[in-house]
């Protein structure tokens, strides 16, 4: 016999004097108000109405029942209606600061689709670990070296729209930036590479202090920003510096990209989630499950990761190297706007109404 359904019965009938009124208030049918009442009296062993008239009247024993069936029903609909708001309750994640606004509500919208709603807290590599230690958020995107990870950004140069080509002078190529081409000589001035925070990591700035030791560039040259905003601040002044990034920030930004020669470094993360017995710990719960599983590529749109190569169109050779990482990067939909565009990206200008107009007339002619 279910109880708390038995009593929700109980409550009603005697509120209303009526089985049949009962039974609507409780919204099921009379014959099922009956069999509850009477699986509930013979539960207790003894009646709870007397049916004796034609108003169904609560006995001794059901008058001195009732209060305590109506603090059971009370209670049962405040806990469902907390069960409800504890699973409507925001996730909250602990998210990488470069992470954009627009790919974070597309997460979160995927995430309400599975029945979670996520509720975000942009921070650096460091303050994400704390707010999980602390048990400030349920999970956290860490930053870990890419061998490790579930996700892997792959970084590149970013440099000031309208400034040469990072490396290009130099170098006279289009294809990734060798870094020896920064080096400062007489009549060139040192150019910096501009990290962002969320770089200030072993895996990230060692390696690259470690690519530019090796191609003879000063220990100056690699440098760390108090910000992502104060990075690109400093490439925008400096204009021959160069922005470590992304290349989802870079087309955000609308900065020229290149990739860096050679094995260069990448941006690595994993899902962690916090336990009671501890942070981290939880790496099989049901909050990293969701994140590596139903929402592992918003997730990775989130960080930049690029997409899985796509299939080939038949007959045409598969996309490999640049080819196809720069296809992976390029958002739905962005490839059928930018075949039109001379630029290789931005739009055309329209044509002067003169020209529009000599254009008509030949056409006339």
């Amino acid at each position: 016999m279910d109880l708390i359904a038995a009593c929700r019965v109980f409550v009603r009938v005697g509120e209303y004097g009526s089985v049949t009124l009962g039974a609507s208030a409780a919204r099921v049918p009379q014959s099922v108000a009956s069999r509850r009442i009477a699986a509930l009296e013979g539960h207790f062993g003894e009646r709870l109405f007397d049916r004796s008239t034609r108003r169904v009247a609560l006995t001794a024993f059901g008058r001195a029942m009732l209060p305590s069936a109506k603090r059971l029903v009370r209670l049962a609909d405040a806990m469902e209606f907390h069960a409800e708001q504890v699973r409507l309750r925001p996730l909250a994640v602990a998210v990488p600061a470069t992470c954009s606004v627009m790919r974070l509500a597309e997460l979160d919208a995927a995430a309400r689709r599975e029945g979670a709603a996520l509720d975000f807290k942009a921070a650096g590599p460091g303050e994400r670990a704390e707010l999980l230690r602390s048990l400030d958020v349920r999970v956290a995107l860490l930053a870990v070296p890419p061998a490790e990870a579930d996700w892997t950004v792959p970084l590149g140069v970013a440099s000031a729209p309208g400034a040469v080509p990072a490396g290009h002078a130099a170098s006279g190529q289009d294809g990734p930036l060798r870094l020896e081409t920064l080096r400062p000589g007489r009549t060139r001035a040192a150019r910096h590479l501009w990290l962002q925070p969320e770089d200030d990591v072993p895996h990230v700035r060692g390696r690259l202090e470690q690519l530019g030791h090796r191609a003879a560039l000063l220990p100056a040259q690699i440098a760390v920003a108090s910000s992502g905003a104060g990075a690109v601040a400093a490439v925008l002044c400096g204009r021959d510096d160069l922005l470590v990034c992304s290349q989802q920030q870079a087309r955000e930004w609308d900065m020229e990209w290149r990739g860096i020669a050679g094995d260069p470094a990448a941006r690595g993360y994993v899902a962690s989630a916090t336990a009671a017995h501890g942070p981290g710990a939880a790496a099989g719960s049901s909050d990293t499950a969701r994140f590596t599983g139903a929402l592992r590529e918003q997730v990775a749109q989130a960080l930049g990761a690029p997409r899985a190569p796509q299939p080939s169109p038949e007959g045409a050779p598969p996309r490999t190297g640049a080819a196809a990482q720069e296809h992976a990067a390029v958002p739905p939909g962005h490839a059928a706007v930018c075949a039109g565009r001379a630029d290789g990206g931005r739009p055309d200008r329209p044509r002067p109404a003169e020209e529009r107009r000599a254009h008509r007339g030949g056409g006339q002619a």
